[in-house]
């Protein structure tokens, strides 16, 4: 969208820019109200008079998702599904609809057959990120249930052994999470989907003969304030459902992504393999007998603005500024692109001093403790033999607590073309004359790995309590945006909702607890506890790592950091099926609102 040539005050002192992220690749601006701060320091040296950036971070939610049906104030231009004519305003297929048909596809391992050709393949294949024998589908496989079925009995670590967990009135809400605006409280207590998880979602309309692309979410019998399953969304998944390969290049299109392939990715691997065979009764259609990726096409429901979805969010388009041309920092989930927003690059695996080495393939780690197990933690998207493009080992890691660790590729040695699924990715990045960029000998992390220290500065890493989890990154040298504010005598602090309760509880156990311990903490999210510089020096740990509650002090008395990073709590950050998209435009409006109320 063309964004507004004037910045629209809603006061006279010192502006603030407030902007946030949700699924990496949706922002909004607003110029608010703040205070100034010490002039001792380079806050008040800009060259405008923004004087302070807040930064909000939600959770897997893209532009089309939210705005698809978007209608611009007069004299803009927006980018979405509807000025492309793939949709009607009412969220029905349009003209162009064509334009976004989805297809499958096959990727075969040995001994694997391909239902769009019937042949059976003799060698295997590698991972291809725009694989062949492509057929449109007739209609989308059945995009199934996510999130609670009930609210108050399975939204939190509720049990009939434990009443006292489960969040059933407003006053368990509002103990439980402090980060709403007053009148979205009662949203943590509705929306239950009335459904069995990974079963067709028969709230949407059309569930068994959906057209083969993008479809609306609401309805009368699916109302916004639902919850709904979360797509895939990971490294080589990503990469896979983008389709990108020059041949399909055009003016229009110079990358070559065709992004035909969202629902075949979701129901041939979903979020990954772990390691773990492919069970005998797969499928990628649902039957009650058979074992599936749980999603079915979820990755192509959107929500209609223009029929009262997203209202806060629209609110503040309407209002002041959005962007439709940003879009995620790394293909990838929630871990990833939170340390490429604090770093602008991609974490690896190194040793207790640092050096690059090679993360544990296909060995013990643990030894001696009841989590010992045999890991595979580098990636390998090849398709398993005997499959169609079920991945031989991605995942985030499966065992613990108490039980032997197993699988967990989600590191890749960039720089190597014989690593499984290297080739097919740099190869598309040659073709569109982009480096790689990757050092030789390193490991990245592509997906979810718990940070290297815990908020209290000690090293999660070498940690080995039954609690803790091997699937964690070792500590990073790698530069941040802290150290380059530090350097430059700017303040700054990153706001973790939940973070003091955090403190107290580094494994979590209190994760879905209801009430003042709840620990709901993202600790993936925070960037700097990734960081030895950050976290080992407990001057600077401590000054720039917070909890919300004191970005809301900070607000209400003027001490506001120059450079503000928010994360919201697991259960208001926006995430499919853990959360809702109306509880992050709660969180949101609270801090909207408190700036705007400080004269």
């Amino acid at each position: 969208m063309t964004i507004r040539s004037r910045l629209r005050s809603l006061g006279t002192n010192t502006a603030i820019a407030l902007s946030f992220v949700a699924a990496m690749n949706f922002a909004v601006g607003i110029p608010i109200v703040g205070a100034a701060q010490d002039p001792s320091c380079n806050d008040n040296h800009t060259r405008t008079p923004i004087k302070h950036v807040i930064v909000i971070i939600g959770e897997n939610r893209t532009f089309d998702h939210i705005f698809a049906t978007y209608l611009p104030e007069n004299g803009q231009t927006v980018h979405n599904l509807l000025s492309e004519g793939i949709v009607n305003a009412d969220g029905s297929p349009g003209h162009n609809f064509s334009k976004a048909y989805q297809n499958s596809a096959c990727d075969l391992g040995k001994g694997g057959y391909c239902p769009n050709t019937g042949e059976t393949s003799a060698t295997a294949q590698p991972y291809e990120t725009s694989p062949g024998d492509k057929a449109l589908y007739e209609v989308l496989p059945e995009p199934l249930a996510g999130g609670p079925t009930n609210v108050c009995t399975d939204n939190s670590n509720c049990s009939s052994t434990y009443q006292d967990h489960c969040m059933c009135d407003l006053q368990d809400a509002i103990t439980s999470e402090n980060g709403l605006a007053s009148d979205y409280y009662a949203q943590l207590l509705t929306g239950g989907t009335g459904l069995k998880a990974k079963t067709p979602d028969t709230r949407i309309q059309h569930v068994n003969d959906l057209s083969p692309g993008p479809f609306q979410l609401t309805s009368a019998t699916f109302s916004y304030d639902a919850y709904a399953q979360s797509p895939v969304h990971r490294f080589y998944q990503m990469w896979q459902q983008s389709d990108c390969n020059i041949a399909h290049g055009s003016r229009s299109n110079p990358d070559g992504c065709l992004k035909d392939l969202f629902a075949w990715v979701e129901v041939t691997i979903g979020a990954g393999s772990n390691g773990l065979p492919q069970a005998p009764n797969f499928s990628t259609e649902y039957s009650p007998k058979a074992k599936t990726t749980g999603e079915g096409s979820t990755a192509l429901g959107f929500y209609n603005v223009q029929r009262g979805d997203a209202p806060y969010l629209k609110y503040l388009a309407d209002t002041y500024s959005m962007s439709d041309n940003y879009h995620q920092a790394v293909m990838g989930g929630t871990g990833a692109n939170h340390i490429m927003l604090g770093t602008g690059d991609a974490l690896f695996f190194t040793d207790a001093s640092g050096h690059p080495v090679v993360p544990p393939h296909n060995q013990q780690v643990w030894k001696g403790t009841a989590n010992a197990g045999v890991v595979d933690e580098v990636e390998d998207p090849n398709p398993a033999d005997k499959t169609n493009n079920w991945y031989t080992e991605d995942g985030y890691g499966g065992g613990g607590f108490g039980s032997a660790v197993y699988g967990g590729g989600s590191y890749t040695d960039c720089s190597d073309s014989s690593q499984p699924g290297v080739a097919a990715v740099t190869r598309h990045l040659a073709s569109i004359r982009i480096k790689p960029n990757c050092e030789p000998g390193h490991y990245y992390l592509l997906n979810n790995y718990n940070p290297g220290y815990f908020g209290d500065g000690s090293n999660a890493y070498t940690n080995h309590n039954v609690n803790n989890t091997p699937f964690t990154i070792p500590p990073s040298n790698v530069r941040n945006i802290g150290n380059a504010l530090l350097e430059k005598n700017i303040s700054f602090a990153y706001f973790g909702d939940q973070f003091n309760a955090y403190l107290h509880d580094p494994y979590q156990l209190n994760y879905g607890a209801i009430g003042p311990t709840s620990d709901q903490y993202c600790n993936i999210c925070n960037f700097f506890q990734y960081s030895t510089s950050i976290m080992t020096d407990a001057k600077v740990r401590t000054a720039h790592l917070k909890d919300t509650t004191d970005l809301y002090n900070d607000i209400q008395h003027g001490t506001l950091p120059a450079v503000s990073f928010v994360k919201p709590s697991g259960w208001v950050d926006g995430h499919p099926a853990s959360s809702k998209l109306i509880l992050f435009e709660g969180f949101v409006k609270k801090i909207v609102d408190l700036v705007q109320a400080k004269p």
